[in-house]
């Protein structure tokens, strides 16, 4: 099923996948060129200001957020914390329904790889304008992973870059398997919200990170390798389905974590 995917990506002029561009080693470059991707300078509006009332709404997203502390919750909160891969592949596994690999999916595996970097990339305009304090700074409370503490304090929380490639990934799933979009969107905004449960990340940096994946998967539609791969993820993924492919994992787990 792979090589019949590769040859007709090919053919289609999708991704070359014996020979994918690198952003840095050993990760794919994004879909679009630096001036191609949207800005979120330019499209979102300044972070809350300290003692205004969205603040306060923050603060408070943040306060019931730190009951789920040691949960189950929080554990996918952990989990979803990880972009490398393979792991970040599984994330939407039980939503769509089927594994996520470059062995067996590689055109979906990819297009998850290269609109990450799109993605994330778009939120940076604004990240680096305003360098908002990280929640679990201003709280000093605990975050879900904290070998990751030393870095975010130096990486801007305005927006989330975390929840921005959550929410691309769910719609662009979504476009790929259209039976299944209402889970596959629940899994997008529960990926966001993993970011306010481990204390990383303000609500409103969550809600403009999905304003970017928006905008960036627009963006997206315009090229053509992004839409001819598109195209492929869906023919793997209908061929996995019907050679009986099933979700890796303890969906019934997932699913009890992230009920409302």
């Amino acid at each position: 099923m792979a090589a019949a995917a590769l040859l007709a990506g090919c053919a289609a002029g999708g991704t070359n996948l014996s020979a994918v561009p690198e952003f840095r080693p050993g990760v794919p470059a994004g879909y679009l060129a630096a001036e191609a991707r949207p800005d979120s300078l330019k499209l979102l509006p300044a972070p809350p200001a300290q003692g205004s009332p969205a603040q306060a709404l923050d603060d408070d997203a943040a306060r019931q957020a730190g009951t789920l502390r040691g949960s189950p919750r929080w554990q996918v909160a952990a989990t979803d914390a990880v972009l490398t891969f393979p792991q970040a592949a599984s994330a939407f596994s039980c939503a769509l329904g089927v594994p996520v690999s470059a062995k067996d999916t590689p055109y979906l595996n990819i297009l998850l790889r290269r609109s990450l970097v799109d993605a994330g990339l778009s939120t940076y305009g604004a990240k680096d304008r305003y360098q908002r304090t990280r929640p679990f700074v201003a709280n000093k409370t605990a975050m879900c992973t904290p070998d990751d503490a030393a870095k975010l304090e130096k990486d801007g929380s305005y927006p989330s870059g975390h929840s921005a490639i959550g929410w691309a990934w769910a719609l662009i799933l979504a476009e790929v398997e259209p039976a299944r979009a209402d889970a596959i969107l629940a899994r997008g905004r529960a990926f966001g919200q993993s970011r306010v449960v481990c204390n990383v990340h303000w609500q409103s940096d969550v809600n403009e990170g999905r304003m970017m994946a928006a905008a960036t998967v627009a963006r997206l539609h315009a090229d053509p390798t992004f839409r001819a791969d598109l195209e492929q993820a869906r023919r793997e993924v209908a061929a996995a389905r019907a050679a009986g492919a099933r979700a890796p994992g303890n969906c019934q787990a997932e699913a009890a974590a992230l009920a409302p």
